[in-house]
């Protein structure tokens, strides 16, 4: 191995080992490391087309933007995308090989770690350093098996490992100390140190179970990381629902949380706009009255459909638009806008049709090739402002309706539709919210005028720093040099 190299793995799933990889990537690459995020395998819904074409989770696209660099497949050479409870669509090297169920996938897994092996070599023969992420928990006993997300991974690779807990959720020298016990001497010999991530309070009242930790691990701990609220980070998987403080909201959105919502953080712009007041929908609650209804992208769109059908949020949105309201469909909200849902293949089930909503005169039949393209374009609403997203999608949508289309790419293509009546907005395209001028006009449509121009994609990068500056300050780089060697990289302080 050519590159330096430390794995973080956490105690839990969320235990912040997402944010402790980028915050380290920014902080490398500010002192001009060459540095590249990884992470062996992933399960997310959240996820990004990379410059080379693929598929990659949306956490590794921000640990590359932390780390100064495009995102490529080799980030993240195995991404599960769960399709049921049991089954999932596999993607290698950036794209989908399969749809398997956990067992299949286990057996798979000899053949996912050859991919996992070729990127990783890959990447420690460009770069001078790379971080990797851990998926979950390495003490899951009944996944150590032929595990590649983990301690298999680190073995295998010989990279010195961080054990991140997070103390917000409670019991975190329970997490640490029990994580470590279900090891093997060899992984526990791996594990270099700890990291304590969100603690808020006064940091003298956690001293002596530090000591505690350290005296009854032999292990040192690293740093304790402070809760930093508000940070506008892409979530790994689970929708961000931590709520901001808001005074004099001007619009009223809702999006609905179906059970396989995807690419959910498409709406963290609306989610923290300053003017709008937004609720994520959750399972068991009624449309309440609002301005703008959002159907986000789903992995599973008949399913999600059906769920949506069951929960009364079709009569629901008929009536929003029947008393002027407006509607986004995003991906796959906007193919269940159509009349008709076509799976003729069974790609995310049984092969069978379905109505759509029947808002829109279209169809959708879903094929194997999945689409995957970074684009630009302009929609096609007042001012023409211009957006910069991808496109994820396995449905190819036809129909009248495509004659008003939503946005038209630099290419020539176009995409989605208008409705006539001026109530539906829907596209392909994720990431629509994210340029100012694109954000504030599709308020404006929605019915929120003169809306505040707020830069998200320039918050996210500000917000990375902000993230590595607390992670910089809050790490005992002394300690942490002498538990490893890192060769080429000189940690700050020294």
């Amino acid at each position: 191995m050519t590159a330096a190299a430390l794995m973080i793995q956490g105690c839990t799933s969320d235990a912040g080992k997402t944010t402790l990889v980028a915050a380290l990537c920014r902080i490398l690459h500010r002192r001009g490391v060459k540095v590249a995020p990884f992470k062996p395998q992933n399960m997310a819904l959240n996820s990004a087309v990379t410059s080379d074409g693929g598929e990659i989770g949306r956490a590794q696209a921000l640990q590359a933007q932390a780390a100064g660099i495009a995102p490529r497949i080799d980030f993240n050479p195995v991404l599960l995308k769960p399709t049921t409870d049991r089954r999932a669509q596999v993607i290698i090297h950036g794209h989908a090989i399969d749809t398997l169920d956990a067992r299949a996938y286990h057996d798979y897994k000899r053949v996912a770690m050859t991919a996992v092996m070729q990127s990783w070599q890959r990447l420690v023969e460009e770069f001078d350093c790379v971080i990797v992420e851990g998926a979950g928990s390495p003490a899951e006993i009944n996944l150590r098996d032929r595990d590649i997300a983990n301690m298999g991974f680190a073995e295998v690779a010989d990279v010195p490992v961080i054990l991140i807990a997070d103390i917000d959720r409670g019991g975190v020298f329970a997490h640490l100390v029990g994580t470590l016990e279900l090891l093997s001497p060899s992984e526990q010999a791996r594990v270099k140190g700890f990291v304590i991530n969100r603690f808020r309070g006064d940091i003298g009242l956690l001293e002596s179970g530090l000591e505690w930790l350290e005296a009854r691990t032999g292990k040192p701990v690293f740093g304790v990381l402070p809760y930093l609220h508000g940070l506008m980070l892409d979530a790994e998987d689970a929708i961000a629902t931590e709520s901001h403080a808001k005074t004099n909201t001007r619009l009223k959105a809702v999006a609905i949380a179906y059970p396989r919502c995807s690419n959910h953080n498409d709406l963290d712009p609306l989610r923290l706009h300053p003017e709008v007041d937004f609720t994520w929908l959750a399972p068991g609650h009624a449309l309440p009255p609002c301005d703008l209804i959002v159907l986000p992208g789903s992995k599973a769109v008949q399913a999600d459909l059906t769920w949506l059908r069951e929960q009364g949020h079709d009569i629901a949105i008929e009536r929003h638009l029947r008393y002027g309201g407006k509607l986004i469909g995003l991906c796959g909200g906007f193919q269940m806008l159509g009349q008709m849902l076509h799976d003729p293949q069974g790609l995310e089930g049984l092969p069978n049709s379905q109505p759509g909503l029947g808002l829109l005169a279209m169809e959708t039949t879903l094929k194997a090739e999945k689409q995957l393209r970074n684009v630009t374009g302009c929609l096609q609403l007042s001012g023409n402002p211009v957006m910069v997203g991808y496109e994820i999608h396995m449905g190819v949508t036809q129909g009248e309706a495509l004659q008003t289309p939503a946005v038209r790419f630099i290419d020539g293509r176009q995409d989605g539709v208008i409705s006539t009546d001026k109530k539906i907005f829907a596209t392909y395209c994720h990431g629509l919210f994210d340029q100012p001028e694109a954000l504030t006009a599709l308020l404006a449509w929605a019915g929120m005028k003169d809306a505040k121009p707020v830069a998200f994609t320039a918050r996210r990068e500000a917000d990375i720093d902000r993230l590595a500056d607390a992670v910089e300050t809050a790490l005992d780089w002394e300690k942490l040099g002498a538990s490893m060697t890192l060769p080429k990289i000189t940690l700050p302080g020294f």
